[in-house]
């Protein structure tokens, strides 16, 4: 398969928070920020692999500051890494003052995505190069993340073994 660089990959989502979306703080639920997320990282997968994808895991979400009603929400997402068919997608998540033009990084993400043909079988994605100092800055730190996702199946794993015995169910 041919090499993607991580810009073919890029995806921009914006919207604007309005007070359904937020909390009593008037601040957007964290819950609509993960949706979000999950979507443009979506839309982000299936650009680079050019098929259905199924979201494998959300690696790591950080809440760095609000986000309050009035403002927009902007999302930025690239694939950063891919393995045989999974591929690790990073999201940075920005408040913008409509009225001025600032912006300020609320939040970043990071998500792994399965391609599945039409059977939902996985399927190979090709792999993906960086470009830029900030692609190769996910890029190099991307095996360290897998290693600490293949540790968290394998403890997940091992809680539902526990789990199903003490359920008396039988283990698969």
């Amino acid at each position: 398969m041919q090499a993607k660089p991580m810009s073919a990959s890029r995806t921009y989502m914006t919207d604007i928070v309005l007070p359904p979306d937020t909390n009593f703080h008037g601040t957007i639920f964290g819950g609509k920020v993960m949706a979000y997320i999950d979507k443009v990282a979506s839309v982000t997968a299936m650009r680079h692999a050019r098929a259905m994808v199924v979201t494998a895991s959300t690696d790591s979400l950080d809440f760095l500051k609000p986000i309050r009603v009035g403002q927009a929400i902007c999302l930025e997402a690239y694939v950063t890494w891919t393995h045989k068919t999974s591929m690790e997608v990073f999201v940075q998540v920005e408040a913008e003052d409509l009225t001025t033009g600032e912006r300020h990084l609320t939040g970043t993400s990071y998500l792994t995505f399965v391609a599945v043909d039409d059977n939902g079988k996985a399927i190979p994605v090709p792999p993906v190069y960086p470009e830029t100092e900030e692609e190769k800055f996910h890029f190099n730190s991307a095996h360290d993340r897998y290693r600490i996702r293949k540790e968290r199946r394998e403890h997940r794993q091992n809680f539902q073994e526990f789990y199903e015995a003490q359920q008396g169910e039988p283990v698969s």
